[in-house]
């Protein structure tokens, strides 16, 4: 049929829905089991949601029901990729993902602790940044004690590395 004959209140909005964080292509979905546990949560909840829409009002409910659905089928996408790091198997004198990292800035002497952490994980207010970052690359494979280097271009970032913890897992 062509398009001509249908009514403009019958087509389906395509939803608009806000992309996951940046992933590169070709890059694995690392996730802390906590980071897992998060995602499962947040699909948990979005089912939730479209079980409780109101269905009395039907326009407003399809619309509703396809941008729950085109954000679970982002969250799927992530989930199925998700690829656990288990941080207790890694050398624990040296910073790898899941390492929460206390370092010194050389030049303003300020202390800061991150934790790195999947993509979907990185919060900046929690103290967690996700490993694909040019921070979290820095401080890859470093020890108590040694120095990483922030390459910003016009000038360096020194960060002389304090601490390594890693979270005991359940």
């Amino acid at each position: 049929m062509s398009r001509g004959f249908v009514k403009e209140d019958d087509q389906e909005e395509v939803p608009l829905v806000a992309p996951r964080a940046d992933l590169p292509a070709g890059t694995e979905n690392f996730v802390t089991q906590n980071g897992l546990k998060d995602l499962l949560k947040e699909r948990e909840n979005l089912l939730a949601d479209q079980e409780n829409l109101d269905s009395s009002q039907d326009k407003e409910y399809r619309i509703a029901f396809n941008h729950l659905n085109a954000k679970l089928q982002l969250l799927n996408e992530r989930i199925s990729s998700a690829k656990i790091i288990d941080s207790q198997k890694l050398p624990q004198n040296e910073i790898h993902f899941g390492a929460t990292v206390t370092f010194r800035n050389t030049e303003n002497k300020t202390r800061q602790t991150f934790q790195i952490v999947g993509v979907d994980e990185a919060n900046i207010s929690k103290g967690k940044i996700a490993f694909i970052t040019p921070l979290a690359k820095a401080l890859m494979h470093k020890k108590v004690g040694e120095t990483a280097i922030l390459d910003l271009g016009t000038r360096k970032s020194i960060f002389e590395i304090l601490d390594i913890k890693y979270a005991v897992t359940d």
